[in-house]
């Protein structure tokens, strides 16, 4: 990396702009996200674009993002293989799932590999500026209405995930399945400590229960994992 290269990162990230990779096998839309970013958003700058998960991982490894926007459909290495791998090099990086409204299936495995969240391709302008600062802040980007067809999909499916079938995992109590739903519907831990009436160290400490029990890291995982076990909608 050259020194210009870590002079210009560095005043970017003087300047408060999110730094965003987008991943996706269609040049059309790269350069539509483009021209969303850098013209009609404000404090973006899209340091990198790749076509394929393989090239995903050596533009992140160059740029060192504060968000990609992941394409799951690609030739070569997906999209959930390139998840997985950027999760396990660079866990600090947010990734936000690029979907359509059929893809459930992959979209619950993208969750589940560790994304915070997802777009939809369609979505307008100003929903996704919302939800890259979200996600640049690490924040979960889980809308209700997804997830509500996420859980739908799950209980048609009934299949359960191979994490399910571990023996001698904990179930989880009452007040965690409460946390968990309340993450699914998009609530941050403070308005969960808030409904709940109980301090933010106890929703961290339940949330740090559940991921142990579910054997995921992140919200996102956790809710992945919980809608194809079907204990959302119990």
């Amino acid at each position: 990396m050259s020194e210009e290269y870590t002079r210009m990162k560095a005043n970017q990230h003087e300047q408060g702009l999110i730094r965003v990779v987008v991943v996706d096998d269609h040049q059309v839309v790269r350069e539509g996200l483009r021209m969303m970013l850098e013209i009609l958003g404000e404090g973006f700058v899209m340091v990198g674009e790749a076509a394929d998960g393989a090239s995903a991982l050596r533009v992140v490894k160059e740029a060192q993002p504060d968000v990609v926007l992941m394409d799951l459909r690609m030739p070569g290495m997906d999209g959930l293989e390139a998840i997985t791998h950027l999760r396990a090099q660079w866990p600090h990086i947010a990734i936000v799932i690029l979907t359509t409204y059929n893809e459930d299936d992959l979209m619950l495995r993208g969750l589940r590999a560790g994304a915070c969240g997802y777009l939809l391709k369609d979505t307008s302008s100003e929903t996704m500026f919302q939800a890259i600062r979200s996600a640049a802040r690490g924040e979960t980007l889980l809308q209700p209405g997804i997830v509500a067809r996420l859980l739908s999909h799950a209980s048609q499916e009934q299949r359960p995930s191979p994490r399910a079938r571990r023996s001698g995992e904990g179930e989880l109590s009452e007040r965690e399945l409460e946390v968990l739903r309340r993450v699914a519907s998009g609530e941050r831990s403070k308005e969960i400590a808030a409904q709940l009436g109980i301090s933010l160290r106890t929703v961290g400490a339940h949330l740090t229960s559940i991921y142990t029990k579910l054997g995921v890291d992140s919200r996102t995982s956790a809710v992945a994992v919980a809608l194809e076990r079907g204990l959302l909608s119990r």
